[in-house]
């Protein structure tokens, strides 16, 4: 299982991937993030809607509600904007710089 510190630090950065591959709804990007860590990180709600309000409002994703037909209800879909494919790519050379370095200082 990984700290809940890393998993929030990686949290925007997992997110805007997600994204960048398709537009997506809550519980499906906690189902991607899942599966995608094997299991190691499990996000809630309470933890996911927060981070995606909060890049809503710094114009990184938009949302947009959608009917789903089988449920008759609205589903809040997020997609990414061209600001949040920029800080994407800003996140990433971060990321990796950090990661190359612990590689480099483990031996990895």
């Amino acid at each position: 299982m990984v700290n809940k510190n890393l998993a929030a630090a990686s949290a925007k950065p997992l997110i805007l991937t997600i994204l960048n591959e398709e537009r997506s709804y809550g519980y499906q990007i906690i189902k991607r993030v899942k599966e995608l860590s094997e299991g190691n990180i499990n996000w809630k709600d309470g933890m996911l809607y927060p981070v995606l309000y909060q890049m809503e409002k710094q114009g990184l994703v938009k949302s947009q509600y959608e009917l789903v037909k089988e449920t008759g209800k609205a589903r809040k879909y997020y997609s990414l904007t061209g600001q949040g494919l920029e800080e994407l790519n800003k996140l990433k050379t971060e990321w990796v710089f950090v990661s190359n370095m612990l590689y480099k200082m483990w031996g990895i």
